[in-house]
């Protein structure tokens, strides 16, 4: 398919990759697609999960909860974030986020799209919705795109989840 045609999906339609950060990816709209604009993925998440402390180089990060919560950190404070709420991350801004429901679906957009390289080669095809966070694996792949991502630590929160 040539960038930038009229796509339509339905909501079980899309590449299905499970993250090694944690969770199930379904890929709703690929940078190949939107020629470079943006990449969008539904995000399928486990209570518990935590990202690193990291940043996106030159690529801003936008996350709608369709379920679920999460606590996400910017500026040395947290902040929960329930279905219906948007949380938008500038490009460079450190950030993290950690599932606080007992699980979490997040519509993810990157804006341009050339985030989905780190994506790619931190992920796997899968069916699976579940599956052991592989940090070390992140941190490798994140030091072949530091274009695209900066772990900067690891995940910032002071209480962990249910606590």
């Amino acid at each position: 398919m040539s960038s930038k045609e009229m796509i339509v999906r339905e909501a079980s339609e899309g590449e299905r990759r499970w993250f090694a950060g944690g969770g199930l990816h379904v890929w709703k709209l690929t940078a190949e697609e939107t020629g470079g604009d943006f990449f969008m993925f539904e995000d399928y998440v486990q209570g518990g999960k935590v990202t690193p402390l990291h940043r996106h180089p030159g690529i801003a990060e936008t996350i709608y909860l369709l379920e679920g919560s999460i606590s996400v950190y910017v500026d040395g404070a947290e902040r929960e974030v329930g279905a219906g709420g948007v949380v938008m991350f500038p490009a460079g801004e450190a950030h993290a986020f950690r599932v606080t429901s007992a699980h979490a679906r997040l519509l993810c957009l990157q804006t341009p799209g050339r985030g989905q390289a780190f994506y790619l080669d931190a992920s796997e095809p899968s069916s699976a919705d579940d599956g052991p966070v592989d940090f070390a694996r992140l941190r490798a792949v994140a030091e072949r795109h530091d274009d695209n991502i900066e772990i900067l630590g690891p995940p910032p929160f002071r209480r962990e989840a249910g606590s």
